[in-house]
């Protein structure tokens, strides 16, 4: 549950706020008691994908989609 400050103990207290944010405490601001922002911790920005970059380190066997009787008695039950 977020810990809610008003505006001006936002202003006063910053640093203390932002040290709070960075351990993961969400921080919602009030002005006369309604919420109107929030600070949160930003979420680690995603790196573009690279096609292949796993090739050749990755092997599957020759039989990875065979299914056999014996697969289908343990999968079914029969």
């Amino acid at each position: 549950m977020a810990s809610t400050v008003n505006i001006y103990d936002a202003k006063t207290q910053l640093s203390q706020l932002i040290n709070r944010v960075e351990l993961g405490e969400e921080i919602v601001i009030a002005r006369h008691g309604r919420p109107v922002a929030r600070l949160a911790p930003l979420l680690p920005q995603r790196t573009d994908r690279t096609p292949g970059l796993l090739a050749g380190k990755i092997v599957i066997a020759d039989d990875f989609d065979v299914f056999s009787p014996e697969d289908d008695r343990d999968w079914y039950g029969e």
